[in-house]
């Protein structure tokens, strides 16, 4: 039999493991539970695929994002492994075909989705399948209480029930103590063992950097070769507009949101890994499982959502061992837009409990009743219907789903599409000769950028709100827009189903729930303050900040982050001003601090400071009149 290095030798040609990469892969060989919290890039794929390739049958990988899964069977069919994913566009028949290949065809990796696994076909299948290993890939969107929790998630943990003897691997490069121990309860891992890695990265030097002008730090940061970077940006709009903003100062550059077709974003990510861009300009929609050990620099142009996410971000600069950073741009508008974006997201267990009253009437239930089937259901226009804020009620909602209250498919908040047609020209004539059209037009070019070149997801309910219309005028009208041929508009679906899990009981309900919607706002609280802690710190490395969050210390300090650069230069300037401190009294021998601070050309604090060291040291003393003197030897 084959040894765990030989197969990494012959299929990914390194001759030895990263870590505890072996120690992982020996536990997953003696059929173990295992919880692996590796940094990112740390090489968490090698370790359920490497015993795979060791042990008969199929491993079942569980991973978030349908293109993660994509990069992970072609990196495996490169290498002449056997591996499929199981995506949305399958029709029924063509997952039979992959079924049947999966049991006689000596594949060895099944990728898919956590929702695949609500399905009983899917199910069934799976069952009938040689299975050896359950892997469960960014396995903190398992917990309520991480920075990425995905109520589909939960879904995962029949295939514990399905295959109980099978051993699982439960993988994530970001979590804290909390989280771990969520995962390993809520997967039902049977004494699983927990490989943690420091999350120290000497090479990478954590940075903020006050700019007023975004765009002006943008250019004092990128380096000037293009060597490989990315820049993480809040908005699907900001993507493309700081993109174009590169490109003209003579950066080549790409963007990536969540927004672009499927064919926008494997071109975008193919330039960009090709480095004909080698600049990506990106929401947080990026990143997840990219392999490119080359990136020198991470840029944030808005504060993370959380420190977890700046982690996993920031890691992706530097894998190769060379020196990189990774910088946060901020300032007072920055920090407002955080704080603002933040408390509107946050809910209230009042503001559930009017959400849950209001859907209850929505769909005509009187009390004690639960609907026995799933219903349509258009979020934009029960928003509508009811006055409600379109970001605190999805919240609500999700609440209510992450709770058991309710259930209700992922894409309830869909959005429709607009792309222009015509030309410029064209469609400012059409607006001068239809002028109750022209408005509303004019208000999606100043709202969508790019809309002649790509299609863009548009919002009925904000566009009538801006025009004081409804949303059915704001439909109505792009509907006869679309029919005169100057955009082509795809209305979203409403066919989003939601079903009531429990009988209406409208408060006791909610105080069912109540405690536990109260912690998981604490916290997000608690992740808001900590990213307010970490860019107003100007004392303690960042490293060491960063490591202490997820209950890692050490007293090393990194040296090559801003605070740590900070307090060698201010220990620097402190030993020149003592110096010319020392020399004013021998020529004066008496001065105050205020004759001090004019006569030295250094910030009046640092002068102020180094008179109190030396004063502190016994170099110097101070008189009945308040001056400085030097002590007498």
């Amino acid at each position: 039999m084959n040894s765990p290095l030989d197969v990494l030798q012959e299929y990914w040609q390194h001759s030895q493991f990263r870590n505890s990469q072996e120690k992982i892969i020996h536990a997953v060989l003696d059929s173990k539970d295992v919880v692996a919290f590796l940094p990112t890039g740390g090489g968490k794929s090698i370790c359920f695929q490497v015993p795979t390739l060791l042990k008969n049958g199929i491993c079942i990988v569980v991973s978030p994002l349908v293109a993660l899964m994509q990069d992970q069977v072609s990196n495996l069919l490169y290498r002449g492994i056997k591996a499929v994913a199981l995506n949305a566009s399958l029709s029924q028949d063509e997952i039979v075909i992959i079924f049947d290949n999966l049991k006689f065809g000596n594949y060895k990796f099944l990728y898919l989705s956590p929702e695949r696994l609500s399905s009983v076909f899917i199910q069934e299948k799976i069952m009938q399948l040689s299975v050896s290993l359950i892997a469960i890939d960014e396995a903190h969107c398992i917990s309520e209480w991480g920075h990425d929790f995905r109520p589909s998630y939960r879904h995962i943990s029949v295939l514990r029930t399905l295959l109980p003897a099978i051993p699982v691997i439960a993988l994530t490069a970001s979590a804290t103590t909390e989280v771990l121990k969520d995962i390993e309860q809520n997967l039902m891992l049977k004494n699983a063992i927990l490989f943690k890695e420091s999350l120290q990265r000497d090479n990478l030097a954590y940075q903020m950097y006050q700019s007023e002008d975004v765009h002006f730090g943008l250019q004092q940061l990128l380096p000037k070769n293009n060597t490989p970077a990315i820049v993480y940006t809040s908005s699907r709009k900001a993507t493309k507009n700081l993109s174009d903003f590169l490109n003209f100062k003579g950066y080549n550059s790409s963007f990536y949101h969540g927004g672009l077709s499927m064919n926008e974003k494997k071109e975008n990510y193919f330039n960009w890994l090709s480095e004909k861009t080698p600049i990506m300009v990106a929401t947080n929609a990026f990143g997840m499982g990219i392999d490119k050990d080359n990136v020198a620099t991470v840029i944030h142009t808005n504060l993370p959502y959380s420190l977890e996410n700046y982690m996993q971000e920031a890691g992706r600069a530097g894998r190769n061992g060379k020196k990189a950073t990774s910088t946060i741009i901020y300032n007072k508008a920055i920090e407002f837009d955080f704080k603002n974006r933040f408390e509107k997201s946050l809910i209230s267990v009042d503001f559930i409990t009017d959400v849950y009253i209001k859907l209850n009437q929505h769909f005509q239930l009187s009390l004690g009743e639960k609907s026995t089937e799933s219903t349509a259901f258009n979020f934009q226009s029960f928003c509508e219907k009811y006055q409600l804020p379109k970001l605190k009620t999805h919240n609500a909602i999700q609440q209510l789903n992450n709770q058991s209250i309710l259930h209700v498919d992922e894409n309830f908040n869909q959005k429709s599409i607009v792309i222009f047609c015509a030309s410029h020209q064209e469609t400012l004539a059409y607006c001068d000769k239809n002028e109750q059209f022209g408005t509303l037009i004019k208000l999606i070019l100043r709202t969508y950028g790019g809309v002649f070149d790509a299609a863009k997801k548009i919002d009925e309910y904000v566009l009538g709100r801006k025009l004081q219309r409804s949303s059915a005028q704001i439909i109505d009208n792009l509907t006869h827009i679309s029919n005169d041929g100057i955009l082509e508009y795809r209305q979203a679906t409403s066919t989003s189903f939601i079903q009531f899990l429990v009988p209406r009981d409208d408060r006791r309900t909610i105080n069912a729930i109540a405690n536990s919607v109260k912690a998981f706002q604490k916290v997000k609280i608690d992740k808001a303050k900590a990213v307010l802690k970490y860019i107003h710190n100007d004392k303690q490395c960042r490293s060491n900040l960063l490591l202490s969050y997820f209950d890692e210390y050490s007293n090393k300090k990194c040296g090559i982050c801003d605070v740590c650069l900070k307090s060698v230069s201010l220990a620097k300037n402190e030993k020149a001003i003592s110096i010319e401190i020392v020399h004013l009294l021998r020529k004066h021998k008496q001065l105050s601090s205020r004759d001090i601070v004019v006569q030295l050309n250094f910030d009046k604090n640092n002068v102020i400071r180094t008179l109190q060291l030396l004063l502190d040291s016994d170099k110097i003393t101070i008189t009945s009149q308040h001056k400085f003197e030097l002590k007498e030897e």
